[in-house]
């Protein structure tokens, strides 16, 4: 269960990025609600996840699927370039959320 919470804390974390990135910085009282609200109801999810998933491998998988999401949506709907280092970092990133899920603490 402590991986479809950290899933939907995912989820809704990059949802509280789009608005973030769509309320211009918060003149756009929509966008800027939910930015809050996606964002509470996330820490929210991220913390039932912590019941059962440990900090360091659910910290990174958050934090890590979080980055190469926004990255795609970034490139995808907003239109905007990545560059090659960052492309790379981002595969780096994939890599080290993998390592930490199949030979962290719970294996």
């Amino acid at each position: 269960m402590g991986y479809i919470y950290l899933a939907l804390a995912i989820v809704l974390e990059l949802c509280g990025t789009i608005c973030m990135k769509l309320s211009d910085g918060f003149g756009q009282k929509i966008f800027a609600a939910g930015t809050l609200t996606f964002y509470g109801v996330c820490f929210y999810f991220s913390a039932l996840s912590m019941k059962t998933i440990p900090l360091s491998i659910g910290y990174a998988t958050w934090s890590g699927l979080g980055i190469v999401l926004a990255a795609v949506v970034a490139k995808i709907f907003f239109h905007e370039s990545i560059s090659t280092p960052g492309l790379i970092g981002i595969i780096l990133i994939v890599f080290g959320v993998v390592l930490c899920n199949f030979f962290g603490e719970n294996h």
